[in-house]
């Protein structure tokens, strides 16, 4: 983008595309109540104050809206802005924006509008970037978790960790530019504060694993022997036809998946059975191997056998395969006579159902629940997305090299230049320090309208 867009008027669809009951169009820069002037029946707009009205083309009534308009700094952007609220259609919504683009405005690039709220200093980089977060969360809890950020909580800790190495390093100044009437602080007062600013960094980065597996989700393969009940529990976890079920040995031939929000994101995968690959054809061997490589990858493995017929050395060795992995072992089959033989399973706890009568199935899904759910705290403290991590990963290695300096008693003039390093790290995250290539990477990433 070059120096004469970065402010000119921009004009973009901030709905979804398709039929719905109300679809708004967001116009945003010096120019835009000009062009409602052109475009609105209404010639007042009071900031502030809802209008009611027509849209028009010349003597064409286009549509009955409503105009929300926002005088700067008091909008999402921090300029002026119009929102037209109009009806959902797919052709109503185009046919306002090309009016809007008619008149003046340019259609807007992906993220542009917080791109803007951001140089415009209405929220920092970390608030950004939790607007994405919000958009597409895949769950309600990292909704919740992203509102955090979204309200602050990530910006101001940092915000708060940059300010007492900010005051810290500004005493190593002044000791070192004016030695006469300043003293250089203590070692043993540096020492403590680095302590403190590195006790505060590693809380944040206490919650990456858990930060992580809200962002992305967990994958839960079932695996086991053909016919033990795979693809039926499959359909019945997703309450819908989605794997066929038959009595032939091998009918799945390749992996499936499918997402469901648990509380946490998960990808529930149906695998092929696995089974003697001398008794199988080819295309049967390949999904058997996918069905392993699905089961070394997952986070959690429901391993399925027949509890009406016996336990054997295939069903063994797909037990060995995954007994050290996070797993839940699940008796399928309990509608029919139990066969009885030793298991494998010493001090397992064994989760008994029946896909076909439904018997276990809720007890089984409030285990699944509670494992998944037990991969993530699900009161995470700090969101932080893998640029953030990064940024204080690096910002810790500095402070741990300012701690070591410290502890050694080395010329406080060497230590202020890690101090200065951690500090750009953190400037990073909030963006006071960024290089053009990374902020059009974070925006590049949003919706067109956000």
């Amino acid at each position: 983008m070059n120096i004469l867009q970065e402010f000119d008027t921009i004009t973009a669809i901030a709905t979804p595309i398709g039929t719905g009951g109300v679809g708004v169009i967001r116009i945003s820069g010096d120019n835009c109540f000009e062009i409602a002037d052109k475009i609105f029946s209404k010639k007042t707009l009071v900031p502030g104050k809802i209008s009611h009205g027509w849209i028009v083309d010349g003597d064409k009534k286009i549509d009955e809206v409503l105009v929300l308009p926002f005088k700067k700094p008091n909008s999402y952007t921090g300029e002026d802005v119009i929102e037209i609220h109009c009806h959902g259609g797919i052709n109503v919504v185009r046919n306002i924006l090309d009016l809007t683009l008619k008149n003046g405005a340019r259609l807007a690039e992906r993220g542009e509008f917080t791109k803007r709220a951001f140089l415009n200093k209405k929220m920092d980089l970390s608030q950004a970037e939790a607007v994405a977060d919000l958009i597409h969360a895949k769950t309600k809890n990292f909704a919740i978790q992203s509102a955090k950020n979204l309200s602050g909580v990530l910006g101001n800790e940092v915000s708060e960790i940059k300010k007492e190495l900010f005051e810290t390093l500004s005493r190593i100044v002044a000791g070192i530019d004016f030695p006469e009437d300043v003293a250089e602080p203590e070692y043993s007062y540096l020492i403590e504060r680095f302590e403190n600013s590195l006790g505060r960094i590693n809380k944040i980065l206490s919650c990456v694993k858990s930060s992580d597996i809200l962002r992305q989700g967990i994958k839960i393969a079932i695996v086991g022997k053909p016919n033990v009940g795979k693809s039926s529990l499959f359909n019945t976890l997703l309450n819908v036809e989605r794997a066929i079920v038959t009595d032939i040995a091998g009918t799945t031939r390749d992996i499936l998946k499918e997402n469901l929000d648990w509380d946490i994101a998960i990808t529930l995968i149906d695998t092929a059975g696995i089974r003697n690959s001398n008794d199988v054809g080819k295309v049967e061997e390949i999904g058997i191997e996918y069905s392993k490589q699905s089961a070394e990858e997952a986070d959690l493995v429901l391993f399925v056998y027949d509890s009406s017929r016996s336990f054997d050395s295939e069903d063994n060795e797909i037990y060995e395969l995954i007994k050290n992995k996070k797993h839940l072992i699940i008796a399928n089959k309990k509608d029919l006579p139990e066969f009885s033989n030793k298991l494998p399973f010493a001090g397992e706890d064994i989760l008994k159902i029946s896909t076909h009568t439904g018997e276990g199935i809720e007890q089984l899904k409030e285990k699944i629940k509670e494992t998944a759910c037990s991969f993530s705290n699900e009161d995470t403290e700090f969101i932080t997305n893998k640029r953030q991590q990064e940024c204080l990963i690096k910002c810790r290695e500095s402070l741990e090299n300012a701690l070591d300096a410290a502890q050694r008693n080395e010329l406080q003039d060497l230590i202020s230049i890690d101090l200065k390093s951690a500090l750009l790290f953190l400037d990073e995250i909030t963006g006071e320090v960024i290089t053009d290539d990374i902020l059009e990477n974070i925006f590049s990433h949003f919706c067109i309208g956000k």
